[in-house]
């Protein structure tokens, strides 16, 4: 396999941890996703502690987002979730992450995704993955 470096941060959202990426950062082909997320977190790992990668042996530690600006009027930015499973080779799109759902804003902020002019920020989210808007003040 051919290494690439791929700007992310690593996150803690909750009692979660994940990967973010800024959508911009990462192949235009979905398809590449799940190699790259998978290689990341260094699964599938048949003894299920993920040691090739930065995940932790656990669903909760196995995570990606993706983050990226909308073209949405109601949103600031796009959040994608991927579930990624520890031993076995599948990243799963069809959910959200309540407890990563926390970290895009501050993620949004911090990469210059969106302006914040004061002291509290309310950044307008929009799940890929549920269809909806997420707000998240702090």
């Amino acid at each position: 396999m051919n290494q690439r470096k791929i700007p992310a941060v690593f996150m803690r959202g909750g009692t979660s941890k994940a990967i973010v990426f800024r959508r911009d950062d990462l192949p235009e082909d979905r398809v590449e996703w799940d190699r790259i997320f998978l290689a990341a977190l260094g699964s599938p790992d048949p003894n299920g502690r993920q040691l090739n990668g930065m995940g932790g042996g656990i669903s909760s530690l196995s995570k990606i987002c993706v983050v990226g600006p909308s073209e949405r009027p109601d949103a600031d930015v796009d959040f994608t979730f991927a579930q990624v499973g520890v031993d076995k080779e599948v990243v799963g799109y069809g959910a959200n992450c309540g407890n990563m759902s926390s970290a895009i804003g501050p993620f949004a902020v911090d990469e210059g995704l969106v302006t914040v002019a004061g002291d509290e920020a309310t950044v307008r989210i929009y799940n890929t993955n549920t269809d909806k808007i997420i707000h998240a003040r702090f």
